[in-house]
């Protein structure tokens, strides 16, 4: 029986899973968090096999707190299951030490075969994600290309552009100074080959691939 926590800051999701979960004998619920500072404490006092984290919560930062939590737990699988875009989060997460990634969208079906497979030692992308990776279609010049070159905290704040968020919003959300902000915009607007910032959101949320 693999033993699990949830990491996630809405109520809803962690009692969802929780439910999808209890009848299930081969996984274990120890543990129920809804910040990063809850969830390092708890991960030192119960060491789970299994953590299912949503990536962007209250005290933590993202992609930067996937590294560190595997950093310190190298052996602990991590299910990302997320609200924030497939397309761009996803294969960021995976080379950042996640065994599997999916979005609150998907099915029932989805996440049960997501987790059995990473309970099993395994990787879980969805086949069409995978598939559009792998295509030998999609060259240097794609958007998937583009969208692969981008750093860390560059996703993060292409994340809360996205969202709707102003610059000095963005600025407190990743406690960095508004033109520092600015610098981000201008670089992604580059890197992405969009001409304004209507068009980067745009296509951040739309991804056409190749």
């Amino acid at each position: 029986m693999k033993k699990i926590i949830i990491a996630d800051h809405h109520p809803v999701t962690r009692k969802g899973i929780t439910c999808m979960l209890k009848k299930n004998a081969d996984y274990n619920i120890i543990g129920k968090v809804n910040n990063g500072q809850e969830l390092y404490k708890t991960l030192h006092s119960e060491q789970p096999d299994i953590l299912i984290m949503e990536i962007d919560m209250p005290q933590m930062n993202g992609i930067n707190a996937l590294r560190g939590i595997k950093s310190e737990f190298p052996e602990m699988r991590v299910l990302i299951f997320s609200t924030h875009p497939e397309e761009i989060y996803a294969l960021r997460s995976i080379k950042s030490g996640a065994a599997g990634y999916v979005p609150k969208t998907a099915s029932t079906k989805i996440f049960l075969k997501a987790l059995k497979q990473i309970a099993k030692g395994g990787i879980f992308l969805n086949e069409e994600l995978t598939s559009t990776f792998t295509s030998r279609n999609v060259g240097e010049t794609s958007a998937i290309s583009r969208y692969k070159k981008l750093s860390s905290r560059e996703i993060e704040v292409l994340n809360l552009l996205s969202s709707g968020k102003r610059n000095k919003d963005i600025a407190y959300a990743l406690d960095i100074n508004e033109k520092t902000v600015s610098t981000y915009k201008t670089r992604l607007l580059k890197k992405l080959k969009v001409d304004n910032l209507a068009d980067l959101i745009h296509q951040s949320r739309m991804f056409q691939f190749g």
